[in-house]
């Protein structure tokens, strides 16, 4: 450094009243550093180009890159370059472990490899080429060093802030979400859709197991149609554990992180291989009663995971299988519920509507019907004969029996009208879409006919015949309740004849 030197005004004039002094280069790229860390948050593309333009200069720099340190496994991995860096950048920077941390800087030719530490902690290292380079003086080094191994330090923390707001945020989004699934399928797509999101991959797919180990159920986001097709075609009733990436994950209890599956085994068909992935990240979900399945996701190119990634994978993961379990839980519980329900309002013996099912059916066709001016029909039959059935075959003849004039009276019927069993030997239709008195009559004398053909029953034939009453709305009643009682006094009215079809007109 040169003292006494004049600072003058850009104009030329001299400062007032100052002798100050004027850095070298290399002190003025210390000082440079300093100046743009008290600034803002460089980037080390930014911290490069100082130490060039005051290095090429002072030392005849050529090239700088910077390397940074994978907490995790130890690793070197290039963050910045500057200028031309030599092909064995790398092996000379690993070259300043086998030295103390104290030691200078390691020299080989034209090129130095400096070791980047704050507080006490290696975060990488910084190789130059130059051909001057025994000219930086040994404090500038340090400096140098200290400034840009602070920067990678305040980057370091950007990304794990920025990395832990993200996956706060994935976790969060994936347990609101994960809390309206319904069916494990909707939570096996939401899961794999949220991981994609979670390590931004290309592809991301989720299987569940069913209890016997085998997959059954198979989904991916970002696949093209052709991929979607063959992973529930490879992967759908296939036994989960024979795939070499389960076995890995059940090896280490947790997730597997590959960063070229060139390196690794794959099962044929499997996820890696149809959905064309170079790299991936496997994650098991397990639930208190065992494996659920579980989710991929990765890239076609190679990608190196980091601890950051292991560790959200294991949070991901876990949220995962609470988010299966929770839906299929919710799944058997509607399940369970829509089987109350269907046994509520249907016959136990012939699975046809009951009275109440067709009660409240009745009751929405009659509003519909006043609204518009329309029409309904209600039918009520009786079978004739039964109770000999009953009496002389059995009543699991009769049963069977019932069982066989359900599907034809089913059979018999538009897809718009209801056929519900009363009780006993009992059945109503009620007719829709606005039926006359003449259609009505068809449709009765139809069903008539079909009742009346013998039924195979046990190997036994066995006839019956069917007493059928006719009521129409409004015609002859304007309610449900003395609709209910027309059609009924007409069916009693064919069985005092002998059966057949009666109107209550």
């Amino acid at each position: 450094m040169t003292l006494g030197s004049v600072v003058r005004t850009p104009g030329g004039d001299l400062a007032t009243g100052a002798l100050l002094p004027v850095l070298d280069e290399q002190a003025q790229l210390l000082a440079d550093l300093v100046e743009v860390m008290t600034r803002d948050i460089p980037s080390l593309e930014h911290i490069l180009s100082i130490v060039d333009r005051r290095l090429s200069v002072a030392c005849g720099m050529t090239g700088a890159t910077v390397f940074t340190l994978d907490p995790d496994d130890g690793s070197l991995r290039p963050a910045a370059t500057r200028g031309t860096a030599a092909p064995d950048d790398l092996r000379l920077a690993g070259r300043v472990f086998r030295v103390s941390a104290g030691a200078p800087p390691v020299r080989v030719g034209d090129r130095m490899a400096v070791r980047l530490r704050i507080g006490g902690q290696t975060v990488g290292v910084l190789v130059l080429s130059g051909t001057e380079l025994d000219r930086m003086r040994p404090e500038i080094a340090a400096g140098t060093a200290l400034q840009v191994a602070a920067t990678l330090q305040v980057l370091a923390a950007e990304v794990h802030r920025q990395y832990t707001a993200h996956a706060t945020a994935t976790i969060r989004k994936l347990f609101e979400e994960g809390a309206t699934a319904t069916s494990v399928e909707a939570a096996g797509q939401l899961l794999a859709k949220a991981t994609g999101e979670a390590f931004r991959t290309e592809r991301a797919a989720v299987h569940l197991v069913g209890p016997d180990g085998m997959i059954r159920h198979a989904v991916g986001v970002g696949l093209t149609d052709e991929m979607s097709e063959a992973l529930r075609d490879n992967l759908v009733g296939r036994r989960a554990d024979d795939s070499p990436v389960w076995q890995v994950m059940q090896k280490v209890d947790g997730p597997v992180l590959i960063s070229d599956t060139t390196t690794t085994d794959v099962r044929t068909g499997g996820f890696v291989e149809t959905m064309q992935l170079r790299s991936f990240l496997a994650m098991p979900l397990m639930s208190a009663a065992g494996p659920v399945g579980v989710v991929m996701c990765g890239d076609s190119g190679v990608r190196n995971w980091s601890g950051r990634d292991h560790t959200l994978a294991r949070q991901v993961a876990m949220e995962g299988a609470l988010i299966v379990d929770g839906a299929r839980m919710r799944q058997a519980e509607q399940q369970h519920m829509a089987e109350l329900t269907r046994q509520a309002y249907h016959d136990a013996l012939t699975g046809l509507p009951n009275r109440s099912h067709l009660l409240e059916r009745a009751e929405q066709e009659v509003e519909a019907a006043m609204a518009t001016g329309g029409r309904i029909g209600l039918l009520l039959l009786d079978l004739d004969g039964f109770k000999r059935v009953n009496d002389t075959v059995g009543h699991h003849a009769g049963d069977a029996l019932l069982q066989a004039v359900g599907r034809r009276l089913q059979g018999a019927l538009r897809d718009h009208d209801v056929v519900a069993r009363l009780g006993g030997d009992e059945f109503a239709i009620l007719l829709t879409r606005n039926p006359d008195a003449e259609s009505a009559a068809t449709i009765a004398g139809r069903i008539h006919a079909r009742l009346s053909r013998p039924y195979d029953i046990e190997g036994r034939k066995i006839s019956v015949g069917a007493s059928i009453g006719i009521a129409l709305f409004p015609s002859d009643a304007d309610d449900m309740t003395t609709l209910m009682r027309g059609a009924d006094a007409a069916m009693y009215r064919a069985k005092r004849g002998g059966g057949g079809v009666c109107s209550a007109g």
